[in-house]
């Protein structure tokens, strides 16, 4: 299938993309070299500025009702390639990613963080790791980026992290991220070198490996590194054990823009797997959902029994994931567009979360759920924060959860059937009972702490309310008209979705379940479906 490739200049005034990514880069570049937190703090706020600017600007030139890559830019030199561009899977990640980077910096003068320039700096580079990997058509250049994540996740883990054992947690890090990433490498390599032949060079460009990949070997090989390499980062079970500890022991301002970097696995997975090996990931389906199903209820289980709302919170993540696992291996319209927007909802409103656990961290010194209670009273616009987001990631009507799950659960009824269906909606009632009883503990029950003095000039009320307005407006706004948003997605999540035209009218690779009046299909027709 052909791929429509719409290059930058014939719809934005300058190459876009770029300067998405050199914008935030050169505000990090600035704080470095200042001489004052002050200055500091106002490169940093310009670059976040002007990058969420820019971002808005990328939404209106976007022409949804396209399929295809818009906004392309490419080049070549020294036998490198560079190639940007987005389309419906990665559109509206690129927003999330500067919203919150603004709104950290503003929960960062809240903070101790406030004159801090290496923290501020880190922000900055890691708002442009994620725009840079999200824009990226070049496979090595999305792993390079991956490999770029790594230094202000375990700078801003060591600087201005609360735990005491946090050199350990970069370290445990690392064992999880350096494997992900050698075995994506792998991965990455033989879909690059199982295409050279007379007819084709060694190209790492995913518009060229997309065109070719009916000619691939080793796609099984491919496919379970692939997989498996963007499972640790997405978190997908039993590959999460490295996202409670640095949840627990990390800070809140760089977990806000590191969930959106937990979005990439997912955004990877529609990206390079689906497109390059789908008749393998048709295969492998049954297994894929089996692990989403177990993360569900794993994560809502582990979510119920935690007394650290942090840790409580990156449960709810890995629950989360598995959801969005299960939707995507879907292979059809609903099930990737519900994907899409629930990864984005659910990275808004979980920000929301720990803004409001964050800054009553600040004020109580302890995250320690019966250690907190009876907060609802003085802290009441972190009280509606928490709600307002717990309500959103528990898919209520009128948040942008709602329509991203109703389309999520009818996928699945189209591809699995109901009883699929039921489960992921039992896991939700789960979610809801943990997010609830967690508030209930923070702010509504009797307080088993001695009352602090509420100091207004060291936690500014209006920042606070800007934050809680900010997400609420937008969790209520896109919730009550999600139609916009889809509208960027639907093109393409259809385009994809056709990629598997068979799929509803085959069985998975799922023996146990088969009743024997349906074959599977050889290996020369997955190569025909590749094909076309």
């Amino acid at each position: 299938m052909d791929i429509t490739v719409t290059p930058w200049s014939a719809s934005a005034a300058f190459p876009l993309l770029t300067m998405l990514t050199l914008v935030p880069l050169a505000a990090m570049v600035a704080i470095l070299f200042s001489r004052s937190s002050t200055i500091a703090l106002r490169f940093g706020f310009a670059g976040a500025s002007l990058t969420l600017l820019l971002s808005i600007y990328l939404l209106t030139v976007f022409d949804s009702a396209t399929p295809g890559i818009h906004l392309v830019e490419q080049a070549h030199f020294a036998g490198l390639s560079y190639s940007v561009g987005v389309d419906g899977t990665n559109i509206l990640f690129i927003p999330l990613t500067a919203v919150l980077t603004l709104l950290a910096l503003i929960y960062t003068l809240i903070t101790r963080h406030a004159t801090d320039r290496l923290f501020i700096a880190c922000l900055l580079g890691y708002e442009t790791v994620l725009i840079g990997a999200f824009a990226a058509l070049n496979v090595m250049q999305f792993w390079l980026w991956c490999v770029l994540e790594l230094i202000p996740v375990a700078l801003l883990t060591i600087h201005a992290g609360t735990g005491q054992n946090r050199r350990w947690v970069v370290v445990q890090l690392l064992q999880y991220w350096v494997s992900g990433l050698l075995m994506t490498l792998a991965g990455f390599l033989l879909l690059a070198f199982g295409l050279i032949d007379a007819e084709h060079a060694l190209t790492f460009d995913w518009l060229t490996l997309k065109q070719n990949n009916a000619y691939l070997h080793d796609e099984v090989l491919i496919f379970i590194l692939l997989l498996f390499g963007f499972a640790i980062r997405m978190p997908l079970f039993p590959f999460h054990g490295w996202l409670p500890v640095l949840a627990e022991q990390g800070t809140v301002a760089s977990a806000v823009i590191f969930l959106v970097g937990l979005k990439l696995g997912i955004y990877a997975v529609i990206r390079f797997i689906l497109p390059m090996v789908p008749g393998v990931a048709e295969q492998w389906a049954g297994f894929v959902v089996t692990l989403g199903l177990i993360s569900i209820f794993y994560g809502a289980l582990l979510a119920l029994m935690q007394i650290n709302i942090r840790r409580l919170l990156a449960f709810a993540v890995i629950s989360q994931t598995g959801m969005l696992v299960i939707g995507t291996f879907c292979f059809n319209e609903n099930g990737l567009e519900g994907s899409l927007l629930l990864s984005v909802a659910y990275g808004l409103a979980m920000a929301g979360m720990l803004f409001s656990v964050g800054l009553i961290y600040e004020r109580c010194r302890t995250a320690y759920l019966p250690r907190l209670g009876g907060l609802f009273d003085t802290n009441g616009t972190l009280a509606l924060l928490f709600l307002i987001s717990a309500l959103s990631t528990m898919v209520m009507p009128g948040t942008p959860g709602f329509d991203a799950a109703h389309l999520l659960v009818e996928g699945i009824i189209e591809e699995d059937g109901w009883l699929l269906a039921i489960a992921i909606l039992i896991g939700n009632v789960m979610s809801a009972a943990f997010l609830l009883w967690a508030f209930q503990r923070i702010f509504m029950a009797n307080p088993k702490r001695a009352e602090q003095p509420y100091n207004c000039a060291h936690h500014p009320v209006w920042k606070e309310r800007f934050i809680t307005v900010a997400i609420c407006l937008l969790l209520i706004g896109t919730g009550f008209y999600t139609t916009p948003w889809l509208n960027f997605i639907d093109q393409d999540a259809a385009a994809i979705g056709r990629q598997f035209p068979m799929h509803g009218a085959q069985l998975p690779l799922n023996p146990p379940f088969s009743n024997g009046e349906v074959s599977q299909p050889s290996d020369a027709d997955v190569k025909d479906g590749q094909h076309e």
